[in-house]
């Protein structure tokens, strides 16, 4: 597995190694020795979450003010563009973002630290994602910043027949970063 640095240096994307023949393939998907050598980072992941989406479904940009999740992310089946979003008050890429297209046929891995907000845009239909969390859901404590903030300026891909995102209720209350909860 090799890490690919993204314009925020704590947001990595992870490659792996895929060997392949006229069987199928394999490919590790995780190792924990790998994660913590690649990362700098050693952590315990408590959950797994999985999640099925029909294109032009957006999720997000969810994140939890306290008890936040490191969230390491990847697609199984279809597509989507993932984002991460830097809201650590004292970093210097705070209010920044990282985008990047996973898929099943790319096999990439995106792992989003602890202290960002994280969302997806489907591409494809019947997309599944998982995503292994470092802390557990806690829904008194998760807040939403609106997908199109003018103020984090997403450079979010084309959807499907220019259509809109198909958000849930809870994602088109989503704030503007100026107005959300950011971590000191």
């Amino acid at each position: 597995m090799q890490a690919i640095q993204t314009a925020i240096p704590d947001v990595l994307i992870f490659e792996p190694k895929v060997f392949g023949d006229d069987r199928g393939f394999f490919f590790e998907s995780f190792n924990q020795r790998t994660f913590e050598q690649l990362t700098g980072v050693r952590t315990q992941f408590v959950q797994d979450n999985h999640s099925k989406s029909a294109a032009n479904v957006l999720r997000g940009l969810h994140y939890q003010i306290q008890q936040p999740q490191g969230k390491l992310v990847r697609v199984i089946a279809g597509e989507v563009f993932d984002v991460a979003v830097d809201l650590r008050k004292q970093s210097k890429t705070f209010g920044q973002w990282v985008g990047a297209v996973l898929s099943a046929e790319n096999k990439r891995q995106m792992w989003v630290p602890e202290g960002f907000a994280h969302g997806f845009l489907v591409l494809k239909d019947n997309t599944e994602f998982l995503y292994k969390t470092t802390d557990y859901y806690a829904p008194q404590h998760e807040r939403c910043i609106r997908w199109d903030d003018p103020e984090l300026a997403i450079e979010w891909p084309a959807m499907a027949g220019n259509a809109s995102p198909v958000l849930s209720a809870k994602d088109q209350l989503g704030l503007s970063l100026s107005d959300a909860d950011v971590f000191e």
